[in-house]
């Protein structure tokens, strides 16, 4: 069979097995990432008549790691990421060396010389930016606390790409001047890159754009986006940089353009497919028998890779002033191998630094991990609300409640008490002081406290989940709570924390999803706001105006609706 035709019929099978993994994993009510891991599993392993050219596949698999980083860089904002560039940086690095500790740690278990050691431990530095991105955004967490502290030291571990690159192969000869000259000759390759970015976003790029959008054309415009996003990809990997650098520092070119909303829109769908073609390629890699070889050892490295990660995650995040709920959901998004773990393993086996067995152990291993994680992250926010309800846990998850009150808790009476300080919080706030109510302001994001500091607004630092922290806003004489979290399970800690110390307490909650609707209810609150359904209301409240009618008869309209659709969640 010609190549050409052997590369259709791989690709039919690849989308085909991914639909039936996914669709498999739906209805066991699991992410459709664990379906399309094993669906690579299975159909690289155990269709005897099917060759495949894995490598081929890696190949086109590779875009969807550059469409994902692409899509990224263009809804990236400094500003919204400047209040996590220090636990990004500081946190992701001390992560990653801790992390590169314990591979070596590993290593001496198991035997291992000491630079077979250190390509196991940089391998298990990495965390999935596929596999966390997707998980943060099916569960809409890409902009919560968490989300964008993950998001944060992602970054920093795909930066620290390039001298692992650099170091693994040096470990394998002298290591001096040499290896100090590439490190510098890296540096100077990212800013040439950095500096070309920065050009085509203010010279060229929205010129161009323009031209293309003028045409009219969406073919056009589309190959124009694409020959941008993977211009610089393949510029990056020319350099000796990650594809990956390339392709964000694409997207952020895009993303200082008045086009950014159009381009996001259409390469979605080819951010999607070829996506899904990289977990089938990420389970088409792993040899299932060295499971029966070397048990032993591929336990020790997906355990380390899990739980190892997920404490060297969540420690530094703690320790840098996070609430404990945050750090360990944002351990809980990276505890796993990455994409680039199974190129820095390559680089090891290509240098001799590691043997083809150890290279399987670490592939499944890393298998492992992806497939666990996403279950883990799961299980984490019940598991969290059940711990802060014990108080051997709520002792040790305790964080001090830093209060600038501006009245004393005692003066405070028939304030309004409101969780969290995002864009919802924002607004409420807004309308509560422009009337001159009293408001606390409960916010576990530091940057976000000192703003509220800067405008004198009444806040105390902490965990809203906190019983001691909801204690420090005199929530006994508040006459209304606003729980403005994104997440259910907080909210619902929340709200059983305040019915304790007030039970006549008036409270408004955020709710995710339809069946979030009860259980907040039958905690104790009064109205359960959900977001994207108010939005549709909101649009046909318009629409039915511009036709004509009646406020009075949209009124009823709106009324009758928000009253069917409460009342079956």
């Amino acid at each position: 069979m010609p190549d050409e035709q052997e590369l259709i019929f791989d690709l039919i099978i690849i989308i085909a097995a991914a639909t039936g993994g996914g669709v498999l994993a739906s209805l066991l009510r699991l992410p459709v990432i664990l379906g399309y891991l094993v669906a690579g599993l299975v159909v690289g392993n155990y269709i005897p008549w099917w060759d495949i050219n894995v490598d081929r596949i890696e190949g086109i698999a590779e875009l969807g790691v550059a469409l994902l980083l692409f899509t990224l860089g263009i809804q990236f904002s400094f500003s919204k990421m400047a209040d996590v560039r220090r636990v990004a940086i500081v946190g992701g690095l001390v992560q990653i060396v801790l992390t590169i500790v314990l591979g070596l740690a590993i290593g001496k278990l198991l035997g291992l010389d000491i630079r077979a050691a250190g390509v196991l431990g940089a391998a298990m530095a990495l965390s999935s930016t596929m596999v966390a991105l997707k998980l943060l955004d099916a569960r809409g967490e890409l902009g919560a606390l968490h989300g964008r502290v993950a998001v944060g030291i992602l970054l920093v571990q795909d930066l620290a790409v390039v001298p692992m690159v650099i170091l693994i192969p040096a470990t394998a000869g002298e290591v001096g001047a040499s290896l100090a000259g590439e490190l510098a000759l890296a540096a100077g390759k990212a800013l040439l890159l950095l500096g070309a970015a920065y050009l085509l976003s203010v010279y060229i790029v929205p010129r161009l754009l323009f031209r293309v959008a003028a045409t009219g054309s969406r073919e056009l415009f589309l190959l124009a986006v694409l020959s941008l996003a993977l211009g610089l990809a393949g510029g990056s990997f020319a350099l000796g940089l990650s594809l990956a650098f390339g392709a964000f520092l694409a997207g952020l070119v895009v993303s200082e353009s008045e086009f950014s909303y159009q381009t996001l829109a259409e390469v979605l769908p080819l951010r999607e497919i070829f996506a899904t073609i990289f977990f089938v390629a990420m389970g088409m890699l792993i040899e299932p028998q060295v499971l029966l070889d070397d048990p032993a050892r591929v336990a020790a490295i997906a355990a380390a890779l899990v739980l190892g990660k997920l404490v060297l995650t969540a420690g530094p995040v703690a320790l840098l002033g996070y609430p404990v709920r945050t750090a360990v959901l944002s351990g809980l998004v990276l505890a796993q191998a990455g994409e680039f773990s199974f190129v820095l393993a390559r680089v090891g086996v290509d240098e001799g630094l590691i043997s083809a067995d150890l290279n399987a152990a670490i592939l499944m291993a890393a298998m492992v991990s992806m497939l666990v994680s996403p279950l883990l992250l799961q299980a984490g926010e019940p598991f969290l609300t059940w711990a802060e309800r014990r108080s051997v846990f709520r002792r040790l998850m305790a964080k001090p409640a830093l209060a600038a009150l501006g009245d004393a808790p005692a003066q405070l009476r028939r304030h309004v008490v409101i969780c969290g300080y995002g864009r919802v919080g924002r607004e409420l706030v807004r309308e509560i002081t422009q009337r001159n109510f009293r408001c606390v302001v409960v916010e576990q994001n530091p940057y976000l406290i000192s703003e509220l500091h800067r405008q004198g607004i009444p806040h105390v630092y902490g965990d809203a989940t906190n019983l001691a922290v909801l204690d420090a806003c005199a929530l006994e004489e508040a006459r209304v709570l606003a729980i403005t979290l994104p997440d259910p399970a907080a909210a619902e800690l929340v709200i059983s924390h305040a019915m304790r110390l007030n039970p006549r307490l008036d409270v408004i909650v955020r709710g995710r999803a339809q069946e979030d609707y009860r259980a907040l209810l039958g905690a104790g609150a009064a109205e359960v706001v959900q977001p994207e359904f108010e939005a549709g209301l909101e649009f046909v409240r318009h629409t039915l105006h511009r036709y004509g009618i009646d406020r009075t008869q949209i009124q009823l309209v709106l009324a009758r609706r928000r009253r069917d659709f409460y009342r079956k969640s």
